[in-house]
């Protein structure tokens, strides 16, 4: 069944916006009297009827609501240095999105060689990764911040940071945190963090962590850890 993302619906009856409405009609070419199933992004999923094939403006009525739909058992922001190839963090989003994720952060750094991030494109296509993988809820993406801006933020719950630096002691996501809980995780950019910016994470009481003996590309490590953090909370 098809699906649509609709952040504003209420439990009777939706119309689809103008873009939405000519995918229905003129792409999917779904006739009056199809199912189709919307997302709210809040973790409500829906099943509706198309009422009207209007390719401007589909309406649909609401037959059936499932709220918290497969709500997850823990809280993963991922705070990731944009890399130099905007593709590349595409891809760690519409990949993270399907393996889940509730937040992303993209933090300039001292070494980011992207400064400039288009959030509306990044949203589409998380928007497109919540509908592909049948996903309730939809990850919440901020606006691009400073590094130093960010680590002023609050953030309850366990906070780790992935670098490269050979002298610092880290340890594995398994062995820093539990199951169930709030994580908060740091990736730097493709030069790594500098010392000082470690530093400033360790004195933050972030703690130092490690994804292995390998050197991983930006979108990788961010990958990796949301795959290691879902896997403890299977």
């Amino acid at each position: 069944m098809h699906i649509f993302y609709t952040p504003d619906i209420n439990q009777n009856s939706y119309t689809l916006n103008e873009e939405e409405s000519k995918h229905c009609v003129r792409v999917l070419r779904l006739p009056i009297g199809s199912l189709v199933n919307l997302v709210d992004g809040k973790g409500g999923f829906y099943t509706a009827e198309i009422t009207s094939d209007n390719p401007k403006k589909v309406s649909l009525s609401v037959l059936k609501v499932e709220k918290e739909f497969h709500k997850r058992n823990h809280y993963l922001h991922i705070a990731v240095a944009p890399t130099k190839n905007i593709d590349r963090i595409e891809w760690f989003l519409e990949k993270a999105t399907e393996l889940g994720i509730d937040e992303i952060t993209p933090i300039i750094t001292n070494r980011s060689e992207r400064r400039i991030v288009k959030e509306d494109r990044l949203n589409k296509v998380i928007t497109s990764a919540v509908k592909q993988s049948i996903k309730a809820y939809h990850p919440k993406l901020n606006d691009a911040i400073s590094y130093e801006a960010f680590m002023k933020t609050s953030f309850e719950g366990d906070k780790l940071i992935a670098h490269c630096i050979d002298n610092e002691e880290k340890k594995y996501i398994s062995d820093l945190v539990a199951p169930h809980q709030k994580y908060l995780i740091l990736i730097g950019p493709e030069g790594d963090f500098t010392p000082e910016e470690v530093d400033l994470a360790l004195n933050k009481d972030f703690k130092a962590l490690t994804l292995g003996e390998n050197r991983l590309r930006t979108e990788t490590a961010a990958l990796a850890v949301c795959f290691e953090v879902n896997y403890l909370n299977r």
